[in-house]
């Protein structure tokens, strides 16, 4: 909560040094924190269910990549820093899971056929709310793009993000396809990217792109001190 509230107030880890479409949740939540110092923060109004936790999931999954159950709890707890609404806490769940089994080199039809677990019974003993079941059963997979929102709304988000995931068999075609459904593109953008990114690797990543990021280095500093923790922890 600590690093959030430097993006918010100083623009850390942004490339001009300023705090950019940041999500009236998170807002309110890093207020929150910054008043009182509850590090749980976010609000459990479930009209409060917006992308954000949704769309910073990556590095949870990869620190907890060896470890289904305390990946998918943690994810939840990532989720409740910001946003504790029952939807936006499942959808991390859910998507948690997917990421799990992409790093872990699942195929996409596993990953997205039914209530995807490596462990048998998992949502039968953790269920999800009503509306990221629907999603996680295959709800997008028949839509045509004008039947897919791309709101703030995480349910939204994360309908978007495998709708174009499901229907694509690269990075690029799949992320062109994700933002350009416009809206709250940059989120949907990257939920898709941090499932697509998983499952097609880093190979797969168009070269002209990461030319063009500002610092990209910094991406891959993060990455190797996340796995460099990963393995402290486990040795």
């Amino acid at each position: 909560m600590e690093c959030y509230c430097y993006w918010y107030q100083y623009g850390a880890y942004t490339p001009e040094g300023v705090c950019v479409d940041i999500g009236v949740s998170t807002r309110k939540a890093l207020e929150r924190f910054l008043t009182d110092g509850e590090p749980y923060a976010g609000s459990t109004d479930p009209f409060s269910a917006g992308n954000g936790s949704l769309s910073r999931l990556a590095p949870v999954v990869l620190f907890f990549s060896d470890d289904f159950e305390t990946a998918i709890y943690f994810a939840g707890e990532s989720s409740r820093t910001t946003h504790q609404a029952i939807e936006a806490i499942d959808a991390c769940r859910y998507f948690a899971a997917l990421l799990f089994g992409a790093i872990n080199g699942e195929s996409k039809e596993k990953l997205l056929t039914g209530l995807y677990s490596p462990v048998p019974g998992y949502w039968s003993d953790h269920p999800l709310t009503p509306s990221i079941e629907q999603i996680a059963r295959g709800s997008y997979k028949n839509k045509p793009r004008e039947q897919i929102a791309s709101s703030g709304y995480v349910v939204h988000t994360l309908e978007a993000a495998l709708w174009a995931f499901y229907r694509n068999d690269d990075f690029r075609s799949g992320l062109l396809e994700a933002v350009n459904l416009a809206d709250d593109a940059d989120s949907v953008g990257a939920v898709y990217g941090q499932l697509a990114g998983a499952y097609y690797g880093e190979t797969s990543l168009p070269i002209e792109w990461i030319l063009h990021l500002h610092e990209a280095q910094g991406f891959y500093h993060f990455a190797e001190d996340i796995m460099a923790a990963k393995s402290e922890v486990t040795d």
